[in-house]
């Protein structure tokens, strides 16, 4: 597992704990810690979108993404 894109120190987090962050797994899979918006937005999927009940719908920040892009790979 690696990490992408800054760490939560590095993003401005005091504590460095607690935080959004982006992990590529050994398989290529992307792991996300983020704030779980399940609840909230749901029912504001677009009709062409769907959700297993062992999926969560999870936030992250725009900083987080955007500084992770550089570290994503094109395939």
């Amino acid at each position: 597992m690696r990490r992408i894109g800054a760490s939560p120190r590095a993003r401005g987090s005091v504590s460095g704990q607690n935080c959004p962050d982006i992990f590529e797994l050994s398989d290529g899979s992307f792991a996300v810690i983020g704030t779980d918006a399940t609840a909230k937005l749901d029912a504001e999927l677009p009709p062409d979108a769907s959700r297993g009940n062992y999926e969560r719908i999870v936030i992250v920040t725009r900083e987080t993404l955007v500084r992770a892009k550089a570290d994503i790979p094109d395939s």
